[in-house]
């Protein structure tokens, strides 16, 4: 007997099964703190999701709008589990640009400053001593 893929998902359970989160525990507590938004509304773990709800998910720096293309209940691989939504285009574009000006800033910074080690104070103090002579 084959199982009909269900027409309504718990959305903390969703969001596990589409791997955005390791664990249910930490999906609903995304929810909770407002990381998730629902068709641009804030909701509740228990809330249930159908195919075509958009959905944008915040983690850390990183914000992903995605529309809900199918169903699951099970946590699937990592191949299936990205069958399960279709991130929009503005969202991969926004991301894109952050890495970009992510590695302009990585290369517009200077080197962290560190105090000189043994032998370099040495070289100081001997540059230093040699031109309070001359």
């Amino acid at each position: 007997m084959t199982q009909s893929p269900p027409e309504k998902v718990r959305l903390d359970k969703w969001l596990w099964a589409a791997r955005f989160f390791k664990t249910r525990s930490l999906a609903k507590e995304a929810i909770e703190g407002g990381k998730v938004h629902c068709d641009g509304h804030r909701v509740k773990p228990g809330r249930t999701i159908t195919p075509g709800v958009e959905l944008t998910i915040r983690r850390g720096w990183e914000e992903i709008t995605v529309v809900v293309d199918a169903l699951s209940e099970k946590r699937l691989s990592a191949p299936l589990a990205q069958a399960l939504y279709t991130e929009t285009e503005a969202s991969r574009e926004k991301r894109a640009q952050r890495e970009l000006e992510r590695q302009q800033m990585r290369l517009s910074q200077h080197p962290p400053v560190r105090r000189p080690n043994k032998r370099e104070r040495r070289q100081i103090h001997a540059f230093k001593n040699q031109r309070d002579v001359e």
